[in-house]
């Protein structure tokens, strides 16, 4: 009776350090993003519905970034336009209020 209680209890502690355990295993990984040459940004988002938002999000690299608009509905993502922009523009971009996700 003692050892199966001992067994449950033991099963039951590392149960509950589980999330702490896989959250110091990320934190000391890295971030994926680093490794694939830059953060994306979301510049604005509009909502034109319900369910409907218009996204520009910047992503890339930092010596090739692009300007993406994005129709985002609860089902799909839709790239309505694309445009590079120029080292200039990003390091005005930079400076702004934007959102990294």
């Amino acid at each position: 009776m003692t050892q199966s209680l001992l067994s449950v209890g033991v099963f039951l502690a590392v149960l509950a350090c589980l999330p702490m355990a896989i959250k110091w295993l990320k934190q000391r990984s890295g971030d994926g993003a680093k490794d694939s040459g830059g953060q994306s940004r979301v510049v604005s988002a509009v909502a034109v519905g319900p369910h409907q938002r218009v996204v520009t999000v910047e992503v890339g690299p930092d010596h090739s970034r692009m300007m993406l608009v994005l129709g985002v509905t609860s089902q799909t993502i839709t790239c309505l336009h694309s445009a590079p922009i120029a080292i200039a523009d990003c390091a005005r971009v930079d400076q702004t209020n934007v959102q990294v996700i």
